[in-house]
């Protein structure tokens, strides 16, 4: 395995099964479509946000997306978020055998608990999991949490360490975490994939060394992701690693017309949606969508994770079900 990333696994065989998968599903022509689906929602009924999301799950197999993955945030009331394991969880019932994981803002966690999370979650899933590895922000996010926002990056590195060993079955110790002889099962036994997040340059390198792949943010333009992309190929070959695939996460807005996605995309541009730049996120119908993203594929990105724009549960459902036109465009080129 010399080469590429490694995978995290048992007895040595097992850590193949992903990076299997991943040969197996690929096409060099092909950009593959996944998603992560948003979980944050205003205040109000707690039951309509799972709704939602379970909605936005079955549109994303029905349209054969390829990966499925949901955020991490805390702290956020009176704003709802729906905490990634136990969604996830009940997202999986809705899933299949394709790849299926959460972000974890490791510096947030208890790495002996989020292994135990992890592992349950490997246990119920049918496919590979995804294991997004991100920093965090927001000095009220953390403080809430009890953590120095100043501590995040060791913190992020040594939480990585920690939980691969974990899942390798191995007991582990770590003096920066405070926890000893520490052991958790179930462990996977199938692969895992390790996407490492960031934006800046220690992050880039940091992803190189410690992942599978670099998790590249929904920010980025096309230009600021060619720059990107290649600070992130010298880091790969600064540290002699392959990735198994480059994703980029991008939201987007999906509708039967352009004129429909544009009249909602532009006010919510208007509105600062996420402090993002225009070129940041794509919207139109499918073609358009299409010939957007596929600028990301041209940089050498293999993966697009899509979140819907914040939309009403139709309009994003209808979104996810027409990605899985874009994806049928990208790979026809």
């Amino acid at each position: 395995m010399a080469g590429r990333c490694g995978l995290a696994g048992r007895e040595g065989v097992e850590v193949e099964v992903a990076y299997v998968w991943f040969l197996d599903h690929q096409s060099e022509d092909l950009m593959r479509i996944g998603i992560s689906v948003g979980t944050a929602f205003a205040p109000g009924d707690p039951r309509e946000g799972p709704r939602t999301v379970i909605a936005q799950v079955r549109a994303a197999r029905d349209a054969g997306l390829d990966t499925l993955s949901l955020g991490d945030h805390h702290s956020t009331g009176p704003g709802v978020y729906l905490q990634n394991t136990p969604m996830l969880g009940r997202a999986l019932a809705e899933w299949d055998d394709r790849p299926a994981g959460c972000l974890f803002l490791f510096p947030l966690w208890n790495p002996v608990l989020m292994a135990e999370q992890v592992g349950t979650l490997t246990a119920i899933a049918s496919g590979p999991f995804i294991v997004q590895a991100g920093l965090g922000g927001g000095g009220a996010q953390f403080r809430a949490m009890g953590i120095p926002i100043q501590r995040r990056a060791a913190l992020l590195a040594e939480g990585i360490t920690v939980v691969k060993a974990l899942l390798d079955g191995e007991a582990v110790s770590s003096t920066i975490f405070g926890i000893e002889n520490a052991k958790v099962a179930p462990v996977p036994t199938q692969g895992i994939e390790w996407w490492v997040g960031g934006g800046v340059a220690t992050a880039i390198d940091r992803a190189a060394r410690l992942g599978d792949c670099w998790y590249a943010n929904a920010d980025l333009t096309p230009d600021s992701a060619a720059k990107a992309i290649d600070m992130y190929r010298e880091a790969c070959a600064r540290h002699d690693r392959v990735p198994i695939r480059i994703p980029i996460r991008k939201d987007v807005l999906i509708a039967d017309s352009s004129a429909e996605a544009e009249r909602a995309g532009d006010d919510l541009m208007a509105a600062g949606y996420r402090g993002f730049e225009r070129a940041a996120v794509a919207y139109g119908d499918p073609d358009g969508v299409a010939e957007q993203l596929a600028v990301f594929g041209e940089l050498g990105f293999t993966d697009v994770i899509v979140r819907t724009m914040t939309v009403a549960t139709e309009a994003a459902v209808r979104s996810v079900e027409l990605a899985g036109e874009v994806q049928i465009r990208l790979a026809e080129g």
